[in-house]
């Protein structure tokens, strides 16, 4: 049996050597076998075959019984893979405190600092579709700050923030003004929602992780004004922005007292 490069090279991938993939390739085709019939059908050396069984055994990919003479059969491919997944991860569980404790501190004291890869996104369109995007991949809180230069995107994005809404992610959007009293009140309805004067920027912050920060009009290719924005997936950056939204929604007004609010979904 021959497998594809591609299998082939994803079993690599997981640390199975060639010797071990021909091996279990050749078990999985006859079952339970002795290592000399396994050694047959694989073309690996006799003087070899026993140290690739150990290692594939080993590995969650094979086992082996105590008769004699001695058989060896295949776990399943899925079987396999769930125990190396499982294995892999509680390695890691076991050795991040240590790895951490040592090495955090030698890291903070040499000042290097993350660099974030920051994006830069041009027009509505694009910035509409960003946003979307860490609407949908928010599982625990969402912060948004809704300058009137981009109210636009606030209709197209209600129905994914009605879905966040009933998950129970936490919402809370920061507006203009000068917003429209519909959005504001739509809004309302599920998210807690405060109205700011003077609001030059804006931007998304999805679980102190992801963010977009809105930063005004530029002109474009073709000479048109448009909006613009960065985005990062970085925690340094997103804590600091998600700092600054806090103390202008310290400054704003509530929706409840401009009378602006929309009754609460559930």
């Amino acid at each position: 049996m021959n497998i594809s490069d591609k299998s082939r090279k994803a079993m690599e991938s997981l640390g199975l050597t060639g010797y071990e993939i021909k091996v279990y390739i050749a078990l999985a085709e006859t079952g339970k076998s002795t290592a000399s019939d396994i050694s047959k059908k694989s073309g690996v050396p006799y003087s070899k075959i026993y140290e690739v069984l150990s290692g594939l055994e080993e590995k969650g990919w094979s086992e082996s019984d105590s008769s004699r003479p001695q058989k060896f059969f295949p776990r399943s491919p899925r079987t396999a893979l769930e125990a190396m997944r499982m294995r892999i991860e509680n390695g890691i569980k076991d050795n991040e405190s240590l790895i951490v404790s040592e090495l955090m501190p030698v890291y903070e004291k040499s000042g290097v600092r993350e660099r974030p890869e920051i994006w830069v996104v041009r027009g509505i369109y694009n910035i509409a579709a960003k946003v979307s995007e860490i609407i949908q991949t928010c599982q625990h809180e969402l912060l948004i700050a809704l300058p009137q230069v981009v109210e636009d995107i606030a209709r197209p994005v209600q129905p994914m923030l009605r879905v966040l809404h009933e998950k129970g992610v936490r919402i809370t959007v920061l507006v203009s003004e000068q917003t429209n009293p519909d959005t504001v009140r739509a809004i309302s309805r599920i998210a807690d929602v405060r109205l700011k004067n003077n609001m030059f920027g804006g931007g998304v912050i999805g679980d102190s992780r992801q963010v977009m920060i809105l930063l005004g009009e530029g002109r474009s290719d073709i000479g048109r004004f448009e909006p613009i924005a960065i985005w990062a997936e970085h925690v340094g950056l997103a804590g600091f922005a998600k700092d600054y939204f806090h103390y202008l929604w310290a400054d704003a007004t509530s929706s409840q007292e401009t009378g602006l609010a929309g009754k609460k979904s559930r």
